[in-house]
């Protein structure tokens, strides 16, 4: 891919955002599998089995050792245990806190981004970016509720699966340099699938053929994700992409009040907005550093 091509920013808008809806309307369906007795170990099993799938007539036809030949394995396996995280984590906090508690600290990601690429690349983080996450951070206890009295595990495992997502996004923007999109995907969705699978035996059980169509979309629709969400790293800097993860907050708000009733309380809507800002400022502020990942 070509510099000009690694930088066709309305194209990578685009798939960001494209990502982030069709993102949303899996989680909702997720919740629900949830709420017909599927252990969230299952379906995430069964949502990376459905990725390796899908990928398998590609792997087949350029032969396993030139489809997967690479230098940068390293690389892969944290962005493939970064993204099974992510997932792993946001479903199992979601039958426990509303679904746009969940997904909002999910997309908190963003404000880890600059403390994973610090961490990664060891690029210095500006004043403005600083302030920004700590911000960030603020909100996500403004949206507890100031006492603390409305934390619950499942918040616990929605910030980690904000952190997971985090690493995953700096290492795509990575991998993206010179791997091409189905590679990472067949390292993610494979890698993801072995270590998912200790934790699922133990919850396979019979499925009807309503969880059965719920499970497909899931599946399907978590790998047009990461084919979105690849395809949108390869074209826009870490700096455009993550912050339209913010587009899922809405939407997720809008599923969570049409289908469970759910309205977040005051303090959570406030929460929000200063999580969104201060995400949206935390990876757009110094942006023109050569750190930009």
């Amino acid at each position: 891919m070509t510099g000009h091509d690694r930088h066709h920013i309305s194209r990578g808008v685009a798939y960001g955002l494209a990502t982030t809806v069709v993102g949303a309307t899996a989680a909702a369906t997720v919740k629900w599998l949830h709420g017909q007795g599927l252990s969230p170990w299952f379906i995430v099993w069964v949502q990376y089995g459905i990725g390796v799938l899908v990928l398998l007539p590609w792997l087949l036809r350029l032969g396993p050792v030139a489809a997967l030949h690479t230098t940068r394995l390293r690389i892969h396996a944290i962005r493939s245990l970064g993204g099974w995280v992510g997932f792993c984590a946001f479903y199992l906090a979601l039958p426990h806190v509303p679904l746009v508690d969940a997904t909002v600290l999910r997309y908190a990601a963003p404000l880890w981004v600059p403390v994973v690429v610090w961490l990664w690349w060891r690029s210095r983080i500006p004043a403005s970016r600083a302030l920004a996450l700590l911000g960030g951070f603020a909100g996500v206890l403004v949206m507890l509720r100031p006492d603390l009295s409305g934390i619950r595990a499942g918040h616990l495992l929605g910030v980690l699966a904000g952190l997971g997502l985090a690493v995953s996004m700096a290492a795509t923007r990575a991998l993206s340099s010179s791997e091409p999109a189905n590679r990472v995907l067949c390292y993610y969705f494979g890698i993801a699938f072995v270590v998912s699978t200790p934790m699922a035996l133990p919850h396979l059980q019979p499925l009807t053929p309503a969880t059965a169509l719920g499970l497909l979309y899931v599946g399907l629709s978590i790998f047009l994700t990461m084919v979105l969400y690849t395809r949108a790293f390869s074209y826009a800097p870490t700096t455009v992409v993550a912050p339209l993860s913010y587009v899922g907050v809405p939407v997720a708000g809008l599923l969570d009040w049409w289908l469970w009733g759910h309205l977040p309380q005051a303090a959570a809507v406030y929460g929000i907005l200063i999580i969104v800002s201060c995400g949206v400022l935390a990876v757009t502020s110094g942006h023109r550093q050569a750190s930009e990942h």
